[in-house]
């Protein structure tokens, strides 16, 4: 007797972009990007108006108050998306591992919290392992290394996802670090609570990128990107600097992170 085809659940299509504070703030390249990904998998895809901060330093300052008051309103204003997609794993991993925790003593909001957990993912991890997406329609002439962000890659287990859908882009070549998965130093408030190290650290791997000998470093969180860029060019190197979306959108022709913006 043969066992019945396993069924699926339909991937879901109405998508919310959790568009990150520094996606807004420095990059909105990547926010279009990520829609364009999207939309390209047959996605609808929505920027709920009244989203904030994730909440992240906040949190990662002690102060539980203010995290909480912010997750409420992240878990309001996503609330009824089959899925909420965001281009950042750090964010990610505090709508997904953080924010029951803040709830313990409210179950209302707890079962609240652990619904948007559910339904939240990073941007690439969406893409591969919730759509089946196995390539993308983009092209890059240049040859790449890919940064681990922390995040991402402990919390959220985004590893080969991001790599799956490069290894589909016409032109591109993607040559590995000694140490992809070691931290940049950027760490959000670590960099400020301790900039000695932090610089430390990034100097490492800036180091690890430029033995490479790629012309361009990608990764999928922009706190680790604008660290790493602004550490690259502070030493006089020549790499380009782009988060992971940007190229798979076949948007990797704008000005680099960091870089002026060409005249019109």
């Amino acid at each position: 007797m043969s066992t019945p085809p396993e069924v699926r659940p339909a991937p879901p299509r109405r998508v919310a972009l959790f568009v990150t504070c520094l996606v807004d703030l420095f990059r909105p390249a990547v926010g279009f990007a990520a829609v364009k990904l999207l939309e390209q998998a047959g996605c609808t895809v929505e920027v709920p108006p009244l989203q904030v901060c994730c909440g992240q330093p906040a949190y990662n300052s002690g102060d539980r108050a203010s995290t909480r008051a912010i997750a409420a309103q992240v878990i309001d204003a996503f609330a009824g998306f089959e899925a909420v997609v965001v281009p950042s794993g750090s964010c990610g991993g505090m709508l997904v591992h953080h924010y029951p925790g803040l709830f313990d003593d409210d179950p209302g909001m707890k079962a609240r919290a652990e619904d948007l957990a559910r339904r939240s993912h990073e941007l690439t991890s969406f893409l591969v392992d919730v759509l089946g997406v196995k390539t993308v329609a983009a092209r890059y002439d240049g040859t790449v290394t890919y940064h681990d962000s922390c995040s991402g890659l402990r919390e959220l287990g985004v590893k080969e996802q991001p790599r799956r859908l490069l290894a589909s882009v016409e032109g591109l070549r993607l040559r590995e670090m000694q140490t992809p998965e070691i931290c940049c130093g950027f760490g959000g408030t670590f960099c400020v609570k301790y900039p000695d190290i932090s610089n430390a650290m990034v100097g490492e791997k800036s180091a690890d990128v430029v033995a490479t000998g790629a012309d361009t470093l990608l990764a999928g969180d922009l706190g680790c990107l604008m660290n790493m860029a602004g550490k690259l060019q502070r030493e006089g190197r020549h790499v380009r600097v782009r988060h992971v979306a940007e190229v798979l959108a076949g948007m990797g022709d704008i000005a680099a992170i960091g870089e002026p913006e060409a005249k019109r």
